[in-house]
């Protein structure tokens, strides 16, 4: 079992940043590659980003290519999303997700995140 934990989120204005953070209990995420999805008001839950827990590989939707770095700390077996040039449109719940054998099995609750305009 791993739990998710995501904190960081908040209020900021269009063109800010803010950084998330995913800590992680349970187990060690090696083997796992670890998600960020959102989930507007009223819209579906999409993907934002995913690292390789130990190859440290990412990717990232197009529309938050060049402005979200995700991150991982093996030591603190935390992951990151930081996001820059946030925009009105990236209002959302956070989430954090495990990923194994090609399925996301873990959740965190989320963590609200708002870009006043």
């Amino acid at each position: 079992q791993v739990q998710l934990v995501e904190s960081g989120g908040g209020l900021v204005q269009a063109g800010g940043s803010l950084r998330v953070s995913c800590a992680a209990s349970g187990r060690t995420l090696a083997g796992y590659a670890m998600g960020w999805f959102r989930q507007a008001s009223g819209k579906e839950r999409e993907f934002v980003a995913v690292i390789n827990w130990s190859l440290g590989s990412t990717s990232y939707a197009d529309t938050v290519k060049g402005r979200f770095t995700i991150s991982r700390d093996n030591a603190k077996n935390t992951v990151y999303l930081q996001m820059n040039s946030l925009k009105p449109e990236d209002t959302a719940v956070y989430y954090c997700a495990a990923r194994e054998s090609g399925t996301y099995k873990y959740w965190g609750q989320g963590t609200q995140v708002t870009v006043s305009s």
